[in-house]
């Protein structure tokens, strides 16, 4: 299988002197996704968790919610020329009676590492009915102070972080503060996708407990795989977009962004942090 993290010889200049040495690079290789031995899309993610990676992407995109809804996982063989395997290609063949989505060319989506949704031929597209509905019985609360530590937990089990400085991150909490599970990627929402596969083929999902924490940005395609897992609070240490907000306003998600040391903003579902509420503008 392909390697997480790759050697590549790089030139160092450092105050003005300078030196020949090796440099740990994290790998980028692409994904492709067939569904029952169609292709369905290609993501450019780091190697590992290829599975997890598959199947949180099909829950994201609302084909399954459960781990029997999958038959099984498959790398395909004979992937190239020479018929060798390069752990590139994954068929995730659905059980017996599980519908299977038309796949169109505007559904085979070519994602980036920075964008999961390139591709889709309109947002409407990707507004996909949420099987895991966000409802609080009882209902989730979390203090401004426990969102406050997560970032420095987060960056903490950032492992191959470490050696490269170039990965992205996510992470689920449990609303007591129990880190659930942390994976890394070239692309946010690949590592998001890693969470969710894993939740599901361990038979945990929905995650209407849970808090998921992303390193970056908060955009449109990560509220919706939030939503999708049945996540309620999302919480990033960067800004959300104008759509992600729209989404979490419109599914009852809680949106958290600029979440750094004490000061953060609540753009939505703000029921569930546990603060005073603000006074009235003028």
């Amino acid at each position: 299988m392909g390697r997480v993290t790759e050697r590549r010889r790089v030139i160092r200049i450092r105050d003005g002197a300078v030196s020949s040495r090796p440099d740990t690079l994290v790998a980028e290789e692409p994904l492709e996704i067939r569904l029952n031995g169609k292709p369905l899309a290609i993501t450019m993610r780091t190697p590992g968790d290829d599975f997890a990676l598959a199947t949180g992407f099909l829950v994201s995109e609302g084909v399954i919610g459960a781990a029997a809804e999958v038959q099984n996982i498959v790398y395909c063989a004979g992937a190239t020329d020479d018929g060798s395997n390069t752990y590139n290609v994954v068929d995730v063949r659905l059980a017996p009676g599980v519908p299977v989505p038309d796949i169109t060319l505007e559904r085979n989506v070519y994602t980036t590492s920075s964008c999961g949704l390139c591709g889709k031929a309109s947002l409407d597209a990707v507004r996909t009915t949420a099987r895991f509905p966000i409802t609080d019985t009882p209902p989730v609360r979390v203090a401004p102070e426990f969102l406050a530590e997560l970032p420095d937990r987060l960056r903490a089990a950032q492992r191959v972080f470490d050696r490269t400085g170039g990965l992205h991150a996510a992470a689920l909490f449990s609303e007591t503060g129990e880190l659930l599970d942390v994976r890394e990627d070239v692309g946010r929402h690949n590592a998001v996708d890693k969470l969710i596969g894993r939740a599901l083929r361990d038979d945990r999902l929905p995650l209407s407990r849970a808090v998921l924490l992303v390193s970056g940005r908060a955009s449109f395609e990560l509220a919706q795989k939030a939503v999708m897992a049945g996540i309620p609070v999302l919480a990033a240490v960067s800004a959300p977009s104008s759509l992600a907000v729209d989404l979490a306003a419109e599914t009852g998600l809680t949106l958290v962004g600029f979440l750094r040391g004490t000061s953060m903003n609540v753009y939505a579902g703000e029921h569930r942090i546990a603060v005073p509420s603000p006074a009235p503008q003028d």
